[in-house]
Parts: C-alpha cells; structure tokens; sequence
C-alpha cells in the first residue's frame, strides 16, 4: 500500500521555550541522542514497508542548514525527502489542507501525520496493522499513552470505547479531568480526513464573513487537527486511538531535550548498538548510555555518562566529568571540568576546575506514567530552577561556579552564578 508521512515542524515563531538554543539552528535539527531531533522520525517512517515519500511542512524560510539535513538524510535512507513552506502558520490542520494534493499525488493510500515537537518508539507500523483490525479502510487512528491524572490536563485526552478503541469523546488541555489517555501528536490518516478538514474550512470563511467587521488578521486556513478536528469526529466511529506502552515525551523545552536524549540513548542499546561509546583500554570512562560523534577528542582521564552526547569537534580534557548533558559540536571543556544536567552550546568553552551544573526536570521515576512537566520559566517571582543552558559561544572563566542557570550566546563570563538568566 503506497504511503507517505508528513512531519510538523513548526516555524521561527515557534519554539520560544526553546530559546536560547532555537537562535543557531530551527529547534527540528536541534541534536537529541546525536542526531537532529526530526530524523529519529524519518527514520521510523523510511522503515515502514510501503513508504514513498517523507513531507516536512512548517513555515521556516529555507535556509541552508534545513536544505544541508535534507540533502544527506535522503542519500542516508534512500526515499524521498521535500520541505514545503507554509506562507504563514497554518496549524496543525491548516498546512496538511493546504498542500494535501502534494500529499496525495503519487496515490498514496494513507499517510502519518507526526509532530516534530515529541520523541517517541514511533510504533507506526504497529498503528497501520491496528487500523486493519479495528473500523475500516477510511478511520482514523491517534497514537495514545496513559498520563497520570493531573498531567493529563495539560494534553489532549482521549475517551476511547474499552472493546473497540474507538475515540467517543476528545478534549484539548481540558480544565478538569477527562481520561488518562493522551494524545501523543502522531495519526495515521486517509485522503478521507481531507473532507473533514475542508468542513471546518468552509465554516471557518462562513463565520469569517458573517463577522465583516473583524481586523482581518484571522484566516479560514488556520485550522488545528486537535480542537477543530478531532473534537467533531468523536463518536463518529471514523476514530481510533492506538495506545502505546513504548515511551514518549514531548520536547517542548530545552530541558525535556536531555530527559529525551537519555530515552533514545536507552533505545540504541536495541536499535544502534554503534551509537553508543564503549569502554576501550586507553579511552575514557563510559558510564550507562553515551554517544560521541567520532571527530570528538577526549581525554583517556575523563569520566562520562550516564546520559551524555558529546558533538562534532568537541575537545573534552584531561579529568572531566560529564553527566545527564549534552555537550553540543565546537564546544571545549577545559581540564577537570564537572558538566552535570546541563547543554553546553556550539562553540562554547568552560574554563579549568569549573562547575556547571543544572536541576533536572525529569518526570517523577516513581509513577510509571508521569510525563515532564512543561515547566514555566519563572514561579513565585522567582526563576525556577531547572537545566543550566549555555547559548553559543559562551565563555566560562577557570574555578567558577554556574548554577541553575541560562546564559544567552556570546557572552564572556567572569563570575560564578546562580538561578539566573544572563542576558
């Protein structure tokens, strides 16, 4: 059956929580387990049997280092790769309606929808095998997972029919609880969602033009799957939810990238053994999962993981420890470092005998369905404290200490800090 996937990936407008990192590089190639973010998507969705084209959709403008991944990601899986830019945010809806033609040239029979935004087994071939089970060749299927009850809130809940998994009932971040069952942003869709997604279109011009008056700066095309979409075709027995024990999380802020980086890492030790450093006699310490591009150079003395991915280039010296981090490429850590729940931008450079050191804002080990919290940058007045982020070129003088903290590009330091955000 010819199939295509559609990834969202979102546009500069986006990814704010992101910041400092989303400045250097759209957040979708920002690098999670050592690879951009948005390829542990395209790989899934190249295994799958029957997969003609991959289509990332969002509304950056093209630039060089989009153009660069999309190059060599399809020489390295062999299938078709396009960008295609959205004039304006469209949402979720609103840009797989505008180009659904390019979706659906070729003939494909249905194809995924994923957002760039989370990190996941991706179990799409398990989603298409479901569809065949359960309603017919035109439903629709959510990938889902259980959250606790209170997270749940902070998602799309799903109410599904215990027998046929069917979606009865779907509420976007509802106010009070609706299900544990949550929406992980990946469906599996047929040319037939088109039809609905124009419904919404037509009403949305309806009560554009009933409303003359209006400033003008709303559109009919912005369309959102989840609240417009989704909501109307509960209980309509066209929806399916296809609940997944594997992990997910989304990547919202700098902070979940590590927690997510430490789930793929965990996945290589199945799906890229060779990802992952080994303890070799005259080479450093690895302790737990760590991945090191191969041009890093790193001190024999030094001491890594768990949880660690060290960039391009990186020079790593003699006694350094690492942990929970991600060290991305250029960057340089001088001797007897210790880089703890921290990202180390490009080009960056920590002086000797420095401390870098964040909170981690992992889900809670102790609930098998906590997620991470999308924490708010500032509580009670105060900055909450949470991973330490080092913008690019950044520069951390010998013997301080850096705590808790965010520090925007270029900036030469010359002090220690704590919970503070260094413009």
């Amino acid at each position: 059956m010819p199939l295509k996937a559609v990834i969202l990936i979102g546009g500069p407008q986006k990814g704010t929580r992101f910041r400092p990192l989303s400045f250097e590089v759209p957040k979708p190639l920002f690098p999670v387990a050592g690879v951009p973010m948005v390829q542990h998507h395209i790989e899934a969705c190249a295994k799958v049997p029957g997969m003609k084209e991959i289509l990332l959709m969002g509304f950056y403008q093209p630039h060089e280092a989009l153009s660069r991944f999309l190059v060599s990601a399809q020489q390295e899986f062999k299938i078709p790769i396009r960008y295609l830019q959205e004039y304006a945010a469209l949402g979720t809806g609103g840009g797989i309606y505008h180009f659904r033609d390019q979706i659906l040239s070729g003939g494909a029979e249905a194809f995924f929808v994923l957002n760039a935004d989370v990190c996941s087994e991706f179990p799409l071939q398990e989603m298409l095998e479901f569809r065949q089970q359960h309603g017919d060749a035109h439903s629709f299927v959510i990938l889902g997972t259980t959250a606790n009850r209170t997270q749940a809130l902070n998602y799309g809940c799903i109410v599904a029919n215990t027998d046929t998994q069917e979606v009865q009932h779907y509420v976007e971040k509802p106010s009070t609880f609706v299900s544990e069952i949550i929406n992980c942003g990946i469906y599996l869709f047929t040319p037939a969602i088109f039809q609905h997604i124009g419904e919404v279109f037509q009403r949305n011009q309806q009560e554009l033009t009933l409303e003359e008056s209006s400033n003008g700066w709303q559109r009919a095309e912005v369309i959102r799957l989840e609240q417009d979409v989704f909501t109307a075709l509960a209980g309509s027995g066209k929806l399916y939810v296809y609940k997944t024990d594997g992990f997910w999380s989304q990547i919202k802020s700098a902070g979940s990238a590590i927690y997510a980086s430490r789930l793929y890492l965990n996945q290589y030790s199945k799906s890229h053994p060779e990802r992952l450093a080994q303890n070799k006699p005259g080479g450093p310490v690895i302790r737990g999962n760590v991945y090191i591009h191969p041009t890093a150079s790193i001190d024999s003395t030094a001491v890594l993981g768990p949880n660690v991915s060290i960039g391009e280039g990186v020079a790593v010296g003699a006694g350094v420890r690492v942990r929970e981090s991600i060290v991305l490429h250029g960057a340089s850590l001088h001797d007897h470092t210790c880089v703890l729940n921290t990202i180390v931008g490009w080009d960056s450079t920590i002086g000797r005998w420095a401390r870098v050191e964040g909170t981690p804002s992992d889900p809670n080990p102790n609930d098998p369905y906590a997620k991470i919290d999308s924490e708010t940058l500032f509580r009670d007045g105060r900055l909450t404290p949470s991973i330490t982020i080092l913008g690019c070129s950044v520069t951390i003088p010998a013997e301080v200490v850096i705590l808790n903290s965010i520090v925007l590009p270029h900036k030469e330091l010359s002090r220690s800090y704590k919970n503070q955000i260094i413009l």
